[in-house]
């Protein structure tokens, strides 16, 4: 199996399953001399840790990271950076049930064709465990930025209902287990999942991230855009199906006046009177907050009964035991943030070996 790797000069390999012994990752490209042990990885891999609130999957996974190489005496060496984090409460027999099946809107059916096996235990590397890995290296990424670049995520989004903009306050996210802006929706959705998951279902969500302190120049025009990785990077995260940047698909709805961002000096500076373009122009950064948005499906695995059929071809039904996330987007927005990191970080780090 390839294309288990992202990134060019800041670049991550995730390896291990989430049923197996272990999951991690090896981070290559990391210059010398940067600050780093296992609690500024760790706190990140708390925001994404299972189990936290009764609105995610019940797994207990302490996801606690252990350096193994890459690291001397606190300061990164410049070579790889090995990271570990061990698999501590997996329940295999959960599957049992299903290990003939194929759950609809899942990738089992897709992996079992791709390559003649399947681990059904809890997916393997389709699993949403591995993303894990990508907020360990998105911890090392922003000591690659540094202080000044900022990036941060909120859900926006949860099935139908959408949060009040005007009542967005970055400080409410630390104070709910959904990560919304919005302390009324915020109470909205605390309700509506829990009849979500009574049902035995689940429902999808609308993650946006925005980095601030972003330097104007980073990213390459045609195939290295800033926003061709970006969408690439969301699109990798598990259950992903769509990726909006600025003003995303409303663009379609602007006419040319509305949509440019015009342009004024002030204070001596180029400044933009908008930023519909989302801090991306030409595949290169402007300066402004990049803002971009990702879509999550539904969790496919759900305790009610779907149409489908066995490994061997026959009609059947499944419903799927265990421990789920009714809506995947809660631990989706450390992910997403993590995403963006290592993506500006590769950037970052390719605009030095060209442009100083």
């Amino acid at each position: 199996m390839s294309g288990n790797s992202f990134g060019h000069l800041f670049q991550f390999t995730t390896f291990g399953e989430s049923h197996g012994p272990a999951i991690g990752c090896v981070v290559d490209g990391t210059p010398p001399n940067i600050d780093l042990n296992e609690n500024d990885i760790q706190i990140w891999l708390d925001k994404r840790r299972p189990g936290q609130s009764r609105h995610t999957t019940q797994r207990k996974e302490a996801d606690k990271v252990r350096i193994l190489s890459g690291v001397f005496e606190g300061i990164t060496t410049g070579t790889p950076i090995g990271l570990l984090i061990e698999n501590t409460d997996q329940r295999s027999k959960d599957y049992e049930d299903i290990k003939n099946l194929y759950r609809p809107g899942h990738a089992d059916y897709t992996y079992d064709q791709k390559y003649g096996i399947r681990d059904y235990r809890g997916s393997g590397r389709a699993s949403a465990r591995e993303t894990a890995c990508r907020v360990a290296a998105g911890a090392i990424a922003r000591k690659v930025l540094g202080d000044a670049i900022d990036v941060r995520g909120a859900l926006v989004q949860m099935g139908p209902h959408k949060i009040d903009r005007n009542k967005w306050d970055w400080a409410e996210i630390n104070n709910n287990p959904f990560w919304c802006p919005d302390a009324d929706m915020a109470k909205e959705w605390g309700s509506y999942l829990d009849d979500i998951r009574k049902a035995g279902s689940s429902i999808g969500a609308v993650i946006e991230i925005v980095a601030r302190g972003v330097p104007v120049g980073l990213g390459n025009p045609v195939y290295d855009k800033m926003d061709a990785n970006i969408a690439k990077g969301l699109m990798s995260i598990n259950a992903a199906k769509g990726v909006e940047i600025g003003v995303g698909f409303g663009a379609a709805e602007l006419s040319g006046e509305e949509n440019a961002d015009e342009m004024r000096m002030l204070d001596g500076r180029p400044s933009f009177l908008s930023n519909n373009a989302g801090g991306i122009l030409g595949g290169i950064s402007t300066g402004q907050d990049i803002i971009t948005r990702f879509v999550v499906k539904p969790t496919s695995s759900i305790t009610t009964p779907r149409q489908t059929i066995t490994t061997s071809g026959e009609n059947a039904e499944v419903s799927t035991k265990g421990r789920h996330d009714p809506c995947v987007g809660i631990r989706g927005v450390p992910v997403g943030e993590a995403m963006i990191a290592c993506v500006l970080a590769d950037h970052l780090l390719l605009h030095k070996t060209q442009c100083r």
